[in-house]
């Protein structure tokens, strides 16, 4: 072997230095451009892969400069980009650029943020990250807390803590057989899909999950939830924890967090919040009152790529008890020596969580909680409602769009051709057809990207504001675009027997 090793994937200072400054040109530039390209390319699945290219594995590597200049035009000319003013699609903030400038940093230094001695400053600046994150919402800032991919992984995470919280004996080493009770979990019918998830992953399964129904306002009925959990009880079934949402993921709706939080107290259950996508909204002075309730939970889930519009991946478990997350998640095997000096306990998140090695997913949070301070991210957030609630009032006043609902910052409403009778069963039937394929033409079409949600049977057009490069003149554009492709396919596929068109 020789003395001198010349490694494929090394590259020399001076090249790499070039290669990133031309980089970061390109994205700079992408950036500019975002309000004069679509929101999407749309591209089909068949496009991509003929772009991409068949065959195996090449044999031999492409230079940087022409790899790095390739793959950025595959990404910036076929993708969606969540970063567009008019993207308000699904959860996912627009990612900011420190954020993305913190990624290059984090894998620069690439910590692995599993133990201290092998990141002491990532794993500072994370813990700080989580105290934040707890202040931010009005959660005990001695709480405990680990950052992890996002939603589903943050509510994994309080999932497990509770379990091992508040089943007797050794439930990591015996597992759930040793009850002889069968199991509940309450939950509201607007709960986002990852409860089905974790109790089907954690041994509870699906059937386990009491769905409660929901008010006239899409919140959690807590006098169902009461009868509920009275009833399990006496027949000889285990109540164990209820799951309040900050922010549902259709509507925005809020539950009755206070309320749940004292039907918890008096039942001795665990309560976990799904804040997610909500909780953050408590930084807003006027924000609903049960998001300043938050203090009460257990648990609580929040993401950080979704309201502090930190890049993916970034999701935040908070754990009011600090000492539980390592209850439900510490292991120590010999190959493990991360114990510090005497009198000088480290912090090691690989106790904390369900992943030993751990990316500095932490450092994009972090500088964006520095850059724009938490003055900063109560006026963007407040904005993002504002703009909701301002497209919810445009709609109203539009005689072809019906408005549903409104919540934080989710506004909901369906295109309705004039001159049909709305409320008859074969009337509504269409008109959710008409919207399911609007939506479809909506997306395909990079003017302006929105999702969708069903309310009481209604297929309704979704828009959720996380974006703090919308504007006004953006939110006053979608009524007109909506409408101009309702009335095209309203021409083309109203039935004879419902009408005029």
């Amino acid at each position: 072997m020789k003395k001198v090793r010349n490694s494929p994937l090394e590259i020399a200072p001076k090249e790499f230095k070039k290669l990133g400054v031309n980089l970061v040109s390109r994205v700079s530039q992408h950036l500019s451009s975002l309000r004069k390209i679509g929101v999407t390319t749309a591209p089909s699945p068949s496009k991509v892969r003929k772009l991409l290219g068949g065959g195996g594995l090449p044999r031999k590597g492409v230079p940087a400069q022409r790899l790095l200049r390739q793959t950025s035009e595959l990404l910036f000319r076929n993708s969606l980009f969540n970063g567009h003013p008019r993207f308000w699609g699904y959860i996912s903030g627009s990612p900011a650029p420190i954020g993305i400038l913190g990624d290059f940093l984090a894998s620069a230094v690439n910590p692995n943020v599993g133990a201290f001695i092998l990141a002491p400053v990532a794993t500072e600046m994370e813990a700080q990250t989580v105290r934040w994150i707890a202040e931010m919402i009005g959660y005990p800032k001695e709480c405990g807390g680990i950052l992890v991919s996002g939603g589903n992984m943050a509510n994994f995470v309080c999932f497990i803590a509770a379990r091992k919280a508040k089943l007797d004996g050794n439930v990591r080493a015996e597992g759930l057989g040793k009850s002889n009770k069968r199991l509940r979990i309450y939950a509201s019918a607007e709960t986002h899909t990852w409860i089905q998830k974790a109790a089907d992953l954690f041994g509870f399964g699906t059937d386990a999950i009491r769905w409660i129904p929901v008010t006239n306002d899409l919140r959690m009925d807590t006098k169902a939830l009461r009868k509920q959990i009275a009833e399990d009880r006496s027949g000889g079934e285990l109540p164990l924890m209820v799951i309040g949402t900050a922010g549902s993921v259709g509507t925005g709706a809020v539950d009755p967090l206070r309320e749940i939080a004292s039907i918890c107290r008096e039942n001795n259950l665990w309560f976990h919040v799904d804040g997610a996508y909500g909780a953050l909204a408590a930084v807003v002075p006027d924000a609903p009152d049960d998001l300043h309730a938050l203090s009460l939970a257990d648990s609580v889930a929040v993401d950080p790529h979704k309201w502090l519009y930190s890049p993916i991946e970034a999701g935040c478990a908070l754990v009011r008890d600090p000492h539980l997350l390592t209850d439900a998640f510490s292991y120590h095997p010999p190959y493990y020596k991360f114990e510090g000096e005497e009198g000088e306990e480290p912090t090691n998140f690989y106790e904390m969580g369900p992943q030993n090695s751990r990316g500095f997913r932490a450092l994009k949070v972090w500088l964006g909680l520095r850059h724009a301070g938490r003055a900063g991210y109560e006026r963007m957030i407040s904005d993002d409602i504002r703009l909701a609630k301002q497209l919810f009032d445009k709609i109203k006043t539009s005689p072809e769009l019906e408005a549903g609902t409104q919540g934080l910052s989710i506004t909901t409403f369906r295109y309705v051709p004039t001159g049909l009778a709305k409320g008859n069963p074969e009337v509504e039937e269409y008109l959710n057809k008409l919207n399911t394929k609007l939506l479809e033409q909506l997306q395909n079409g990079g003017e302006a990207f929105c999702s969708n949600t069903v309310v009481r049977g209604k297929f309704l057009l979704r828009v959720c504001i996380v974006n703090f490069r919308t504007t006004i003149k953006d939110i006053e554009a979608l009524p007109g675009i909506v409408t101009r492709i309702g009335r095209t396919l309203d021409r083309r596929m109203r039935p004879k027997e419902l009408g005029v068109k």
